[in-house]
């Protein structure tokens, strides 16, 4: 058995990553934390997250130690803030654990990127350097021996996977950048209230145009630029991403299905259209990634749906726990 903490457990991911591991099978939920100086420190998770009620009531710890924390753990899920991740991470690995974070403080291996785009200079250089990327599909292989993986963003998760086999086939016409246009529900926002994020002041609009952190980590980790623009959408959970590309001469329909295909038919958390493209209700509260596409001479609409809490966070975190210690991929998911 594999003995478990979740830092962060509080909010939407952390929540999601608890009642995966409440009922796997190798895993026991030693504990559920939050910041010390958080207001549900001493509250039962399931007094926050009533769903869950009898079955997961463990109380919320605050974090005042990460040393002491660390005793007798195995693996650590941190679904904490960015600089919060940078700092307690490498102590926890210290201790002997291997962590899941779920921030952006260790997805692209430059620290430039860090100042940039999260506005913290990046002081584990070491960590950063050896930090697997937790994209699963494509990254088992790293993340069965590594200690850190650095779970993808929502966003970065869904255009990669559309993306990725073409781009491996060689199939698209890269002078003309694949135009990402993605839309979330406002759980991406975290659980904590503010005026952009309140459901009735929300309405269907872009942000982050042309600056979003999430667009470098999806062209560094394609090895391609991209222009993505997200938009906030006026509903709970999931991310619908359209994205328009240019194939290369003489590229057919077959031989995109066919690349999905070779890429996707073993991979149990991808699924194909044959016809027509996804919808978010064919995605939300579950732990797939669906891809369909359409084509019109050389020009390609692809179109990916995923749950952002889950695909995008939680269920790709436990997907990779699952690949890191041998267990079936998608086990505790489905």
């Amino acid at each position: 058995m594999l003995n478990t903490l979740i830092v962060g457990a509080s909010g939407y991911t952390g929540a999601e990553v608890a009642a995966y591991l409440q009922r796997h099978p190798h895993v026991h939920l030693s504990g559920l934390m939050v910041s010390s100086e958080s207001s549900d420190a001493g509250k039962c998770f399931s007094e926050l997250h009533p769903q869950y009620k009898g079955i997961v009531d463990l109380p919320l710890q605050p974090l005042t130690d990460v040393t002491e924390a660390a005793k007798d753990i195995d693996v650590v899920f941190l679904a904490t803030a960015h600089e919060v991740s940078h700092d307690i991470a490498p102590i926890f690995l210290a201790e002997g654990c291997t962590v899941f974070d779920l921030s952006g403080a260790y997805r692209v291996q430059n620290t430039q990127f860090y100042a940039k785009y999260y506005g913290f200079e990046h002081k584990n250089t070491a960590w950063l350097e050896q930090a697997a990327y937790g994209l699963a599909e494509w990254q088992a292989e790293k993340i069965k021996q590594a200690r850190l993986i650095a779970v993808p963003g929502c966003y970065p998760t869904v255009s990669q996977l559309s993306l990725k086999p073409l781009l491996e086939q060689n199939l698209l016409d890269t002078e003309h950048w694949p135009v990402i246009n993605a839309v979330s529900g406002v759980s991406g926002a975290g659980r904590k209230a503010s005026i952009t994020n309140n459901f009735c002041e929300v309405s269907l609009q872009p942000y982050g145009i042309f600056n979003h952190r999430h667009q470098p980590e999806i062209a560094t980790h394609l090895g391609t630029e991209v222009i993505f623009t997200p938009h906030l959408g006026n509903f709970s959970r999931g991310i619908l991403a359209t994205i328009t590309c240019k194939l290369k001469p003489g590229v057919t329909e077959a031989q995109i299905r066919e690349s999905y295909q070779q890429a996707y038919h073993d991979k149990p958390l991808v699924r194909l259209y044959s016809k027509g493209v996804p919808a978010l209700k064919a995605v939300v509260g579950s732990p797939f990634c669906d891809i369909g596409f359409a084509v019109q001479g050389q020009h390609l609409i692809i179109v990916g749906a995923e749950d952002n809490l889950l695909k995008g966070a939680a269920a790709q975190a436990v997907q990779c726990m699952n690949i890191r210690f041998g267990y079936e991929e998608t086990l505790a998911l489905l």
